[in-house]
């Protein structure tokens, strides 16, 4: 599965294909992975079980959970009911059962109205970031984010993405294109290809991508690198 992933291939569970982000080192990837999958055998509580399977496909994991739930959310309230909030699950293909699902939609249906919010949930499932490592991805969406409207176009981090200060590319493994390409598909994953970004979908990326760093000061200089703050 690894080594699949990791060749550039698209790992597809279901309906959802898991890519692999081309943001991260081979190494940090690869340890991200298997971190988040031996853990998994530990793991009792069902948030943190989600979270977990997500990560061990990789950083855009939690991107493509959400990307489920937002093509279940077809009503446009940003609410799901418990058939469509457990269906979503399903259709990730992920192993999570039922049960650990209805557990969760409860935990999240707080008011007992038989829905939950779409951003609530979402919200809760990202991996938590310090507030050093939000503020900076924040500095970066906001400089791609010149309407101020919450939503960037892939085009727009294709002008200010330093692709040149990529390992793969400075190690010579990866052309500048490449590199791009790969970056930008982590956006556009799912049959989802509409030239945008949100500001959910940036976060979500990389509070997957965060976990994979263990060093604040690193974490803060590859954003600062990648976005030219």
């Amino acid at each position: 599965m690894v080594d699949d992933m990791y060749l550039g291939k698209a790992k597809t569970s279901s309906n959802i294909a898991w890519h692999r982000p081309m943001s991260t080192t081979f190494r940090e990837e690869e340890e991200l992975m298997n971190r988040c999958s031996r853990a998994l055998d530990s793991a009792t509580d069902p948030l943190e079980k989600l979270r977990l399977l997500c990560l061990s496909h990789g950083a855009a994991g939690i991107m493509a959970l959400a990307r489920a739930f937002r093509r279940m959310e077809i009503q446009g309230n940003k609410r799901l009911n418990r058939d469509e909030f457990v269906e979503s699950i399903k259709e990730t293909g992920l192993d999570f059962s039922d049960e650990d699902a209805m557990e969760l939609f409860t935990r999240f249906d707080k008011d007992d109205t038989g829905y939950i919010v779409l951003e609530e949930f979402l919200s809760g499932i990202r991996p938590p970031m310090s507030d050093s490592r939000r503020a900076i991805v924040e500095q970066a969406f906001k400089k791609l984010d010149k309407t101020g409207d919450g939503v960037i176009s892939v085009d727009d981090i294709r002008r200010v993405y330093a692709v040149t200060s990529h390992p793969r590319y400075m190690s010579g493994e990866e052309t500048a294109d490449l590199v791009m390409s790969r970056f930008l598909a982590n956006f556009e994953q799912d049959g989802i290809i509409d030239g945008k970004v949100t500001r959910e979908e940036f976060l979500n990326f990389y509070s997957g991508f965060s976990v994979s760093i263990d060093n604040d000061c690193y974490f803060d200089l590859m954003i600062r690198q990648a976005y030219k703050l």
